[in-house]
């Protein structure tokens, strides 16, 4: 009987098999298990995983999916990966503590240039 497998490695699999699902892939297991130090929001203080990063309120969802394409063929090394969730994180911590009410304040610009656009019309 032969049993295909998703991993490339079948003995790393079987020898993980306790700690991870043996389907789990090699640069899954490296990005939940690279801790890295980041002064910002939730994370300040303590390390957390790339895996955690990546998958905070800080990285949006679009963003991730690309650095985890490029992450996994082999495009960007892991120090890169590193690199850029760090700078990502530290960035938008820092724009959410200096305007805690973000989300809101984008629509409010909104009327302002809107009540601009009739102006033309006022003319006819």
């Amino acid at each position: 009987v032969t049993v295909k497998s998703s991993s490339r490695d079948p003995a790393t699999a079987a020898g993980e098999e306790g700690d991870h699902p043996p389907k789990e892939e090699p640069w899954k297991t490296t990005l939940k298990t690279t801790m890295v130090h980041v002064e910002a929001g939730e994370f300040r203080g303590r390390e957390a995983s790339l895996w955690d990063l990546l998958h905070s309120r800080y990285i949006p969802e679009e963003q991730r999916k690309e650095l985890l394409e490029l992450y996994e063929a082999g495009e960007l090394s892991l120090e890169q990966v590193k690199t850029v969730v760090s700078t990502i994180v530290t960035r938008a911590a820092a724009a959410e503590r200096a305007e805690p009410a973000a989300p809101g304040s984008a629509p409010r610009a909104e009327p302002a240039a809107t009540a601009a656009e009739p102006t033309p019309l006022d003319g006819d």
